[in-house]
């Protein structure tokens, strides 16, 4: 297994990687829109949390080394193949369909065969060093009690079925924090940087995806142009928040951070403070498909109608769980507030009680034009600093 090095960049198989996410995404916002309810949606972001944290234990990996050489290559192909079982599977997640396999036992047994795949080859490239290799054993602990708890679950429905994916989820995540981050091995900060901006950029397809999924099999009409143009105008400023500094300053962060420290901020920074900017797109993903079908099914929708309740709040809720996870991940890296887009949080929270008897299309509007807002403020306000920062002059 070929080890990298500080300079080490994303390979084409960490890409391809990446597809079975993009279908595992598209699945999750499906199965919201199918059960819009706040029960359909915690399980909606109990799925992304599943998903989030399988694709983040790859990302440490092919930090260590190269995706696409030796035997890693057929591990990451074997994991592929069991994150897809669990995307085929999502549809029945939380209730199986009449006949064929038990949805439910097959993603738990999918999610353990991925991780188990993944501690494995983390196993082999730890050879040699007793520390990564004692913080492993630590870590099968709350691997292997998380799947446990997905088996357990499957066995049930409704909310206790609920509750013991969130003991799951909870147990994954909370295990992982409480080892000690000096146990873990980080060879490239600009590396870890990519990877964690491409899930960025496959995320936010999602986004435009269900832009075309509302309108499936509608006639195209001047509502569904103007509110498809309004959709891509959100995705593009939330895109545009994240890389035009965000990606940067992560970045130069992790690469002047201590040796020492730096495994700790890599895990803070991004596989935790990452997971709201993940869930806030799938939940804008929600919101943009329902304001679709809400302008464009004039069967069942008039044009002046608002959306409303759970459709709103994915909406405007999407959105400022992007940036609170925005603001946490620049306090974690820099130390420092992200205080216009705090303020741009505030105000699209303050905002839906406002926009509640405004017609779709419009409460659309308002929300690309808080984005606008902030995306003309910060480039005028922190133009200096952006430039230098890109530069790599100094840090903004």
């Amino acid at each position: 297994m070929a080890k990298t090095g500080e300079r080490h960049t994303v390979t084409p198989l960490e890409l391809f990687f990446d597809l079975v996410f993009v279908f595992a995404l598209t699945q999750i916002t499906a199965l919201m829109a199918h059960d819009l309810s706040w029960h359909g949606v915690l399980r909606g972001l109990l799925l992304t949390g599943l998903l989030w944290w399988s694709w983040i234990g790859f990302s440490w990996l092919c930090n260590l080394v190269k995706a696409d050489e030796g035997a890693v290559r057929g591990v990451m192909l074997a994991a592929m193949a069991a994150m897809f079982l669990i995307a085929l599977a999502i549809p029945e997640a939380f209730g199986d369909l009449p006949g064929g396999l038990p949805g439910p036992v097959v993603i738990a047994g999918a999610y353990f065969a991925f991780r188990t795949l993944h501690l494995v080859l983390f196993w082999l490239i730890a050879e040699g060093d007793q520390q990564l290799r004692r913080t492993l054993i630590r870590f099968a602990g709350s691997m292997l009690g998380a799947s446990a708890l997905l088996v357990v679950a499957s066995q049930y429905d409704g909310r206790t079925q609920t509750v013991l994916w969130a003991a799951a989820l909870a147990v994954d995540y909370g295990g992982t924090y409480l080892i000690d981050a000096h146990g873990w091995r980080f060879h490239s900060a600009s590396h870890f940087a990519e990877r964690h901006g491409l899930i960025v950029i496959i995320a936010l397809g999602e986004s435009i995806v269900a832009i075309g999924v509302g309108v499936t099999d509608l006639p195209i009409s001047w509502p569904i142009l103007i509110a498809s143009v309004l959709g891509l105008a959100v995705s593009s400023a939330m895109w545009w928040i994240y890389f035009d500094a965000t990606v940067h300053y992560g970045e130069h962060a992790l690469a002047s951070e201590p040796e020492e420290t730096r495994t700790a901020l890599a895990r803070d920074a991004y596989t935790f403070w990452h997971f709201p900017m993940m869930a806030g797109i799938i939940l804008l993903a929600l919101g943009l498909k329902k304001v679709l079908e809400y302008v464009g099914d004039t069967e069942h929708h008039h044009l002046d109608d608002p959306l409303k309740g759970i459709g709103l709040y994915a909406l405007f809720g999407g959105v400022v769980i992007y940036l609170l996870g925005h603001v946490g991940f620049k306090w974690r890296t820099m130390h420092k507030v992200g205080v216009s887009r705090l303020i741009t949080a505030g105000l699209a929270l303050v905002a839906v009680p406002l926009v509640a008897k405004v017609p779709a299309l419009g409460q659309l509007g308002v929300l690309a034009a808080l984005l606008a807002g902030l995306v003309a403020f910060e480039s005028v306000r922190f133009a200096q600093e952006r430039d230098q920062l890109k530069h790599g002059e100094q840090h903004a």
